[in-house]
Formats: structure tokens, sequence, C-alpha cells
């Protein structure tokens, strides 16, 4: 397993796909990059689906001139942006997206989501089957059925399924109900939780009388709810004066004590250095418990259009 930070940062946003809005730019962007760089946070998450090639092209200019072993790229094949008809629609992927990045490798590549999931995997350990750099292989939104399941097709190929990636917060802990975190730990796999800090909701940022800007589609999951997360949003701020960091620090924070690396969306330098501050915040089991205990009676939903519930 590849020497990974204890969290990876995301640039889904970076695509300018109207989640988070569409004014992101790379020269905009380089210096939230250089502060992770030199905060040591350079595990940076893209996919074609973002922008269709928008983040990864973004992402392509700013590692542009560094050294190779300098950062690590992880990035998935998309099933819905794939020729689903050509023999060859696996490899197409890899090698234009290698080409859009301008990379001869990934550091971890995934299988996005569960549409054909099964032929896709089998197609992916083909791939890299017999290969000398075999990147770390990962599937994500995937249950633990089908995280077994994709498991015994790579070990067929002599592989290895190292990575899974599951929306995982405070307010959607059902990746670790359904035994997922369990059977990961048990079978050296590493869990990378995304949402962690759902979009900004529980960021402290937000609230009813401040809500996220309309337009984005985070702003029709979350402002309606922005009383109830306001609730949550108080119990992070409690524990965050007491560690003297900001309230995004906090899930960032729980997140890494559940044993999951947390991958967090950057569209600012101030939430890189939250990021970082984070990984050195540890929070004891009867905060855990707590924060966990608030979360549940607020009985959200916020499996969102692409996901389903884990079980």
């Amino acid at each position: 397993m590849k020497n990974l930070p204890k969290i990876a940062l995301g640039a889904w946003a970076w695509g300018n796909d109207g989640t988070f809005g569409n004014a992101l730019t790379a020269e905009r962007l380089r210096p939230i990059f250089e502060t992770a760089m030199a905060n040591g946070l350079n595990l940076w998450d893209t996919a074609y689906a973002y922008g269709m090639g928008t983040s990864e092209k973004v992402l392509a200019r700013l590692i542009k001139d560094l050294p190779r072993a300098s950062y690590l790229i992880s990035d998935k094949f998309t099933p819905q942006c794939a020729d689903a008809a050509s023999p060859t629609a696996m490899a197409d992927m890899i090698e234009m997206q290698l080409s859009l990045m301008n990379l001869d490798r990934f550091d971890i590549y995934w299988i996005h989501n569960v549409a054909d999931a099964p032929k896709w995997t089998e197609e992916l350990a083909k791939y890299f089957e017999g290969k000398d750099d075999v990147p770390m292989i990962g599937v994500s939104n995937h249950n633990l059925q089908e995280i077994k399941e994709a498991d015994a097709i790579l070990k067929a190929c002599g592989l290895k399924l190292s990575a899974v990636q599951n929306h995982d917060s405070l307010i959607n802990r059902s990746s670790e109900d359904s035994g997922i975190l369990d059977y990961c730990k048990e079978n050296d796999i590493t869990f990378f939780a995304y949402m962690v800090l759902e979009q900004g909701a529980l960021s402290g940022k937000y609230d009813p009388d401040h809500p996220m800007p309309e337009g984005s589609a985070r702003a029709e999951t979350y402002n309606p709810v922005l009383d109830k997360l306001s609730v949550l949003n108080g119990e992070l701020q409690k524990l965050a004066d007491k560690y003297n960091v900001g309230p995004a620090q906090i899930p960032v924070a729980w997140a890494v004590a559940k044993g999951t690396l947390p991958i967090i969306g950057v569209t600012r330098e101030d939430q890189v250095l939250d990021a970082a501050k984070a990984a050195g915040v540890h929070l004891t089991e009867a905060e855990i418990a707590e924060l966990e205990k608030v979360a549940d009676s607020l009985e959200l939903n916020v499996i969102r259009f692409w996901e389903k519930e884990m079980k």
C-alpha cells in the first residue's frame, strides 16, 4: 500500500458542473493547490465525470511542472461516461484520462459506481493483469455484497481490492452500520470517506439565516434542513472551541478517528489549512459518541440521487 496522507483533497467542485457553482479556474485554484502541497496534502481525487474532463484538465495544469513522486492522483472509471458497446471501453477511458492529465500512471483507480460493475471490474482487472505498475484498485458507491464481489473478481486475476470510497459522514453512517468499515479493516482495504462535510453543510458556515447560494444542487438538498443541521453544527462549534480549531475540522477529525481516510473538497485556502489542522485533532470516544447521538436524533436522510442506502 502506498504511503497515503491522513486526508485526501477532492477536485469534484473543480469540474464546474453546477454542483458547487461554475466559477473555478486553474489560476484561481493554484494558490489552493500550492498551499495543500506545502502542508503535505498531496493526494488529489478527481474523475472524468466531474465536468466531463474539466476537473482533470484543471488538476493537470497544476501538477504539470512537479516531480511525479511529489503527488498522488486518484481517478475513476465512470460507466456512464464510457462507450459500453466498445470492447476496448476500459482501456479507452483510462488512456484518455491519462492523456488529459499528461500522466503515465494513476496511483489509485476506481470503479465509480455500480452500473454493470461486475463487467467493468473484470475489464479493469484484465487491463492491469500482469502489469508491473498497478495502482491501488478501488470501488465507489458499492454495498458490502458488491464490494465482496469486486474483491473476488480482482483476486481471480491476481489482483487485490485495495480501496473503497463511499459517502460517509456524521449524518450518513450507513457504510458503518452495514459492516463495510469492519470488512475493510479486516481485509487491509483503505476506506475513503467522501462528503464528510456534506458539501459544506457541516462546516458551520450555513444556517437558516445564511443559506447556501441558490442555483446549486447542494442548496436544494441542505437548505430545507438547515434548522436541524444548526443543532449539530452547534455541537461541532463546542468541540472546535475546545480544540482551538474551526468547526469544519471536527467532522474531519471524526472521520479520521473512525479509521477512514476522508476526502475533503477544497475551493479556498482556508479549507486546505483546516484540513491540515484536522489531522492533528484527536477526539475522545465520549466526544465521538455524543456527536453521533446528536446526529442520529436529527433523523436526516441525505442520500443523494446517485447513491443508495448501504445495507
